[in-house]
């Protein structure tokens, strides 16, 4: 008990140290921990989530490349069209315009291009940027678990299926979708009226005083509206949204994918594949060290959703490359690769330390956690969310939290339900697109207090999480 007590506190301090550093630092240092861990407490090493991490590493190419070929511009033009025609209506039009880009795309990165819009509207029309800001980086962040191609809805199907819950990434979003968009509303209506209006505002008032201040806030207009978008941009977008239908089409009718014989074998011998339906010979068995009386069973396995995805937006981003004029090399330069790569990094640090850990200690934090969970399986939100505070990525939460859940007894539903609480990591103000949102709102009433906590981003963060927790733990109730 004392070891996993010391060990538990020297994740958190990894988790603590790599969140102070941020960006790659976060997945190296947590592999800093992996290593005392294994060289100093000889703990088996747990297991990478290796599957996770490629479908990550092929979204993110394919939007990566979207991005290089223009498609990116076109879909923010688009948005800011729509928030310009509705200026009046900004705080409540900008989240959903965020929430639906990253729900598109798989990454809440999306917000650096669209938030200097956003702001400069907010200005424009007299309205303090702080309400449509602060909620519209939330709700950035609250698309992931609704989107189709985000590795934290990609590892919950994955892990709920491997653990006997068979859930499809249809059914997830058809919870967390309009569970979340109950949380932005909400969210949106309580930041309607937030703070003063920038009228009466004394220290945004006293700002205007000084011409440079009054330069900087006024003198510049952000905009996407005088960008020329080419077809090749355009077509990049509809193979984008091309390879996201067929993977929601295959996920909605599995039997529309291949499917292949396989031997099933006791013993832990591992199945061997019968090529186009002809039966293996006895001697083929034996070569692959398999007795003919260990054969249970001729049974058909299809093609795995992780390997669909990670198929059909590889070959998205090929046909950018080949037909749109993208080029590879922007792409890796581009913003949105740059936050997906690191991404991967940070998720295989921390779930492989985290796998590691609760491997080892699984029998121990059994014994502590399941008799309150088995009376509040609900209260596993909190924990989703306290570790979500310290790893800033909700694919991580999910890989490296969800088996452990599993262990416990949860039900799959009631985890379908919380999924929503993953986020968790606008409770200290550190993510790089809450301090970006900060430093983009040149009114500088959104920002981050003198006392950390009492930042922007709390109050809608705080809002839209638990209202979209509590209306996907009903859905989820009702639907499963």
């Amino acid at each position: 008990m004392i070891l996993m007590i010391v060990l538990f506190v020297l994740m958190l301090f990894v988790l603590w140290l790599g969140s102070r550093h941020g960006g790659l630092a976060l997945g190296a240092i947590s592999g800093l921990g992996l290593a005392v861990m294994v060289f100093c407490f000889q703990l088996k090493p747990g297991n990478p989530p290796i599957d996770v991490i490629l479908i990550i590493i092929a979204a993110i190419t394919c939007a990566g490349i979207m991005q290089a070929a223009g498609g990116m511009e076109w879909l923010i033009q688009l948005t800011e069209k729509l928030l310009r025609r509705h200026p009046n209506n900004i705080t409540f039009l900008a989240p959903f315009a965020t929430f639906f880009l990253t729900i598109l795309v798989g990454t809440g990165h999306v917000v650096y291009m669209l938030m200097p819009i956003i702001c400069d509207i907010a200005l424009k029309k007299g309205i303090r940027p702080e309400r449509p800001c602060a909620v519209a980086s939330v709700a950035a962040q609250v698309g992931i678990t609704c989107s189709p191609v985000a590795a934290a809805v990609v590892a919950f199907v994955a892990i709920s299926n491997a653990n006997g819950f068979e859930v499809t990434i249809p059914q997830v979003l058809m919870v967390n979708i309009p569970a979340c968009i109950c949380g932005l509303i909400a969210a949106s209506a309580a930041s309607y009226k937030r703070g003063k209006d920038l009228d009466k505002d004394p220290e945004f008032q006293a700002k205007l005083q000084d011409p440079k201040q009054r330069e900087y806030i006024y003198g510049e207009s952000a905009t996407s509206l005088n960008a020329t978008i080419s077809k090749s941009a355009k077509a990049s977008v509809f193979i984008f949204l091309g390879a996201l239908l067929l993977i929601i089409n295959f996920a909605i009718f599995p039997n529309l994918l291949p499917d292949y014989d396989t031997i099933k074998a006791v013993k832990g011998a591992e199945p061997v594949e019968i090529v186009d339906g002809v039966m293996i010979s006895a001697q083929q068995l034996a070569d692959a060290g398999i007795q003919i009386d260990q054969v249970t069973e001729l049974a058909e396995e299809d093609l795995k959703m992780n390997h669909v995805i990670q198929i059909l937006m590889i070959s998205a981003a090929a046909l950018m490359v080949l037909f749109c004029k993208a080029n590879p090399k922007v792409a890796v330069d581009g913003p949105v690769w740059k936050a997906g790569m690191t991404a991967v990094v940070a998720i295989f640090g921390i779930a492989w330390m985290a796998d590691t850990y609760f491997s080892h200690f699984m029998p121990q934090i059994q014994s502590i956690l399941v008799s309150i969970v088995a009376k509040y399986p609900w209260s596993i939100a909190l924990v989703f969310f306290f570790v979500s505070m310290l790893i800033n990525s909700q694919g991580a939460v999910v890989v490296s939290m969800l088996p452990l859940a599993y262990s416990l007894g949860i039900p799959g539903p009631v985890l379908l339900g919380v999924l929503p609480s993953v986020y968790g990591y606008f409770f200290i103000p550190t993510y790089p697109s809450d301090v970006a949102t900060v430093n983009f709102d040149r009114s500088g009433t959104t920002k981050i207090g003198k006392y950390l906590l009492n930042h922007s981003f709390m109050m809608p963060g705080l809002i839209s999480v638990s209202v979209s927790t509590a209306v996907a733990y009903l859905l989820a109730e009702l639907i499963f």
